[in-house]
């Protein structure tokens, strides 16, 4: 089966749209009819609250028999999650475990009401305790809390003193974090997150893994590094614990290492067992029972000098309002920690709705995440967003709305209410193993390095910088860079986009780039000239020079050689008319003399000498000025200047021709006359190398359109609305019509409101399409640019060329 049949064929037959013939046909509504206001309208308010309160949605519409024990199946499976990675995740904040069990059960309430996602476990996540931890070690150092001991000169760090105000600067940077996602939220800034590019995100996460290697090296080898913060901190703090290593406690070594294995054995079995597993086993929470009774039988603290978490108070703490004064020491944090939070949710919020066939709402999710936090802060809690490896968890075992989620903070509450006690003899090696060992995944992402390398080396670039930034700028100042950067990067590829003309497919309305298509082919007489990007005020001026470069036409140049051959013409005839007073003159005074009228040839001789032949100074000083020049323009008069208005030019392009290039004018008879308008391509190719200067190789005639397509545009700015009036008017000096074609609604809106349309402007210039406006540019100039050649003005080309020395631009 041919193409033909596959595909079939169609005919189109309909009139030519501009703009204003457009909007007259399909009848255009005013913004009032669009933006009817609905003051009485009651079931928008019922949407407004059901979109706040989500819940209110789908809790009356729960089925118990078909979500009830999938979701508490699930729900239990991610609680016991929570615990480890709850304690585990606090020590990266630099805070006591418990406050990780806080931290996993106040926020996931809050969401329950809030959140429309349906499988996302909120609690701790690694990148934000560790950006949490930045925090609180830099506003509470080790340095402010020592205690001098007066008898032998040393001193001692006050635990209990510094982790109060660790947990003060913990709850005030969360609660300002998730009052700058609700106010965004609020004002439907949710499309935020998507300046946060999937590279981006994905090196960010990887170096803050890194630095999570580094906070948990102290645990792991039982050493107390000097504390940094600010930049290049990750650097000095794994260079002092590098020169601490032939201090480590073999004890805590032994059973860190003794952990790391049993873990990473017992995943990888996991992994292999998953598929015939309703519930993953759960090795974490395995790991904690186990060396807590390990640790407490074999007292490790107190035989082995083993450090554990400590007391663990029991039942829940009072809330409290953090301390406000704080504020302003944590905000830049604080709005670092809800932009990383809001794209981490969202990304995994939507690849679940996706997969199961429902939608999230993004700015919802910003209010939901931001009342999660805010809330969260005033019971201690630190930042918190979902967590990949427990909402996968979740996803997988079955869980089916948000009820999971509160079945898993019941799980979190009976641990903090009754069983927190029990883990006051876990050794913090064990919990620096979980986090290392379940960094892993992040470590994969390196593998990303390659990827980009062979799909696109700019999203390559802004992997590169976010990680290096990040590593060695800290996780704040690393992720400001990082976005700046990729910010960058798109102004860059809109300030430097690809510019193409447009050629036609033959017997379609299909328009391609003519310089990748052997087959397209270019309109004669028309330019059709596309930017792959809108056009604003960062890119205004190279798409004008991208407009010149690629229609072959230098306008400067064109406007001043036109001018300055007025202005000679202006000359000549006011020469030639002085002459012409002077000849009647003598004419009457030679009739006075002898009576008898003289008929003169001289002042025919002197026109055609004045205007072909003669040579004034000011003449040469402008052939010698133009020579200079290096130029593609020749420009000659077609028409005489009238009284009525200037003289027509007809403007050519090229190189400069060969001394033999003339010689086809010899061969023109008096009696050839062409017409350049037959609409067959190869009866216009014949008459164009006949007469136009063709046969030269290099030399064509002009274009009298240029089709500006604007599908790509879909904004545009002051800035570039001047723009395209200068070409409008500049391309007018040299008898060149300008037409825009694919204008979006809003484009034409703007030019609209900054009065972009005038008299010379209207919208008839604008075209539905660039084949409309290639259609109305072929009939309305496709016959008449190209002008008829009887043998007078022919004859008169041939000694206007043969008399006169060329001038090129």
């Amino acid at each position: 089966m041919d193409s033909t049949r596959r595909f079939g064929k169609y005919r189109v037959e309909r009139e030519v749209l501009d703009e204003q013939r457009l909007e007259e046909i399909t009848q255009r509504k005013a913004y009032s009819d669009i933006h009817r206001k609905t003051i009485f309208d009651f079931s928008v308010y019922a949407r407004g609250v059901m979109s706040s309160l989500p819940v209110l949605y789908w809790l009356p519409k729960y089925s118990v028999w078909d979500y009830g024990m999938p979701d508490l199946v699930s729900g239990i499976s991610v609680g016991i999650m929570h615990l480890p990675q709850g304690m585990a995740y606090a020590l990266l904040a630099s805070l006591p475990p418990v406050f990780g069990l806080y931290t996993s059960l106040y926020p996931a309430l809050i969401y329950f009401f809030f959140g429309t996602s349906r499988h996302i476990s909120i609690g701790t996540f690694t990148v934000l305790s560790i950006m949490v931890g930045s925090v609180t070690e830099r506003l509470a150092p080790d340095v402010d809390f020592l205690i001098m001991n007066g008898t032998n000169i040393t001193s001692e760090v006050d635990i209990a003193a510094r982790d109060s105000f660790r947990v003060q600067v913990a709850a005030a940077t969360t609660v300002l974090g998730g009052l700058i996602q609700v106010l965004l939220g609020v004002v439907k800034f949710g499309f935020v997150g998507t300046y946060l590019s999937e590279p981006l995100v994905r090196a960010y996460t990887t170096a803050a893994a890194a630095h999570a290697v580094v906070a948990q090296l102290k645990y792991i080898f039982g050493v107390s590094p000097t504390r940094f913060s600010g930049p290049l901190s990750l650097v000095y703090t794994l260079k002092d614990v590098c020169s601490l290593l032939p201090h480590t406690h073999l004890p805590t070594l032994v059973v860190s290492a003794v952990t790391m294995a049993l873990l990473i054995a017992a995943k990888e079995l996991n992994s292999f067992l998953s598929p015939k597993l309703p519930v993953p086993i759960p090795v974490e929470l395995i790991t904690i029972v186990a060396g807590t009774l390990v640790s407490s039988y074999a007292h490790l603290n107190s035989n082995y000098t083993v450090s554990v978490v400590g007391e663990i108070p029991s039942g829940l703490s009072s809330p409290c309002v953090p301390d406000v004064r704080l504020f302003g020491e944590v905000i830049g944090d604080a709005f670092a920690l809800a932009i990383v939070g809001y794209a981490i949710s969202i990304s995994l919020g939507k690849t679940f709705a996706i997969k199961h066939g429902y939608k999230v709402d993004s700015n919802q999710e910003l209010v939901a995440l931001g009342l999660s936090n805010a809330v969260g802060g005033f019971f201690q809690c630190f930042s918190v967003c979902p967590s990949m490896s427990r909402s996968l968890i979740q996803e997988s075992t079955g869980g089916k709305t948000q009820m999971a989620g509160v079945a898993s903070a019941l799980i979190v509450l009976v641990t903090i209410l009754k069983l927190g006690t029990l883990f006051q003899e876990l050794p913090k090696a064990i919990l620096a193993s979980i986090v290392f060992v379940n960094l892993k995944g992040m470590f994969k992402q390196y593998a990303d390095i390659v990827t980009l390398w062979r799909s696109s080396k700019i999203d390559l670039v802004v992997w590169l910088v976010t990680w290096v930034s990040t590593m060695l700028l800290n996780l704040d100042l690393g992720l400001a860079a990082s976005i700046t950067f990729a910010l960058f990067t798109v102004i860059f590829r809109t300030q430097m986009p690809t510019y193409s003309v447009l050629g036609n497919v033959p017997g379609t309305e299909l328009y391609v780039d003519l310089e990748t298509h052997r087959q397209a082919r270019e309109i004669p007489g028309v330019t059709i000239f596309r930017s792959s990007a809108t056009v604003y005020f960062a890119n205004a001026d190279l798409y004008l020079e991208a407009l010149k470069k690629k229609s072959g036409l230098d306008i400067s140049k064109m406007i001043i050689y036109k001018r300055r051959q007025e202005a000679k013409q202006r000359r000549r005839e006011r020469r030639a008319e002085r002459r012409a007073k002077r000849q009647a003159k003598k004419e009457r005074t030679a009739e006075g003399l002898s009576g008898s009228p003289a008929v003169s040839v001289e002042e025919d001789v002197g026109f055609w000498g004045d205007t072909c032949i003669e040579g004034t100074g000011s003449e040469r000083e402008d052939q010698a000025w133009t020579e200079r020049e290096n130029g593609t323009v020749f420009v000659i008069p077609t028409t005489p200047r009238t009284p009525d208005g200037p003289s027509r030019w007809e403007y050519l392009k090229g190189g400069a021709p060969d001394s033999t290039s003339l010689g086809w004018m010899s061969e023109l008879q008096d009696g050839d006359t062409t017409t350049l308008g037959s609409s067959s391509e190869d009866t216009l190719s014949r008459d164009l190398e006949r007469v136009s200067l063709g046969s030269l190789g290099k030399w064509t005639w002009d274009i009298h359109s240029i089709i500006l397509d604007l599908s790509t545009a879909n904004f545009i700015d002051i800035v570039a609305i001047k723009m395209m009036k200068n070409v409008f008017q500049d391309f007018s000096e040299i008898d060149v019509d300008i037409y825009m074609a694919g204008c979006q609604a809003s484009v034409v809106e703007q030019l609209e409101r900054s009065e972009f349309f005038s008299d010379s402007i209207t919208k008839r210039h604008l075209f539905a399409s660039v084949h409309d406006a290639v259609l109305y540019c072929l009939n309305h100039r496709g016959a008449s640019s190209f002008p008829r050649y009887d043998p007078s003005l022919v004859s008169l080309f041939r000694f206007y060329l043969q008399s006169r020395a060329l001038t090129f631009l």
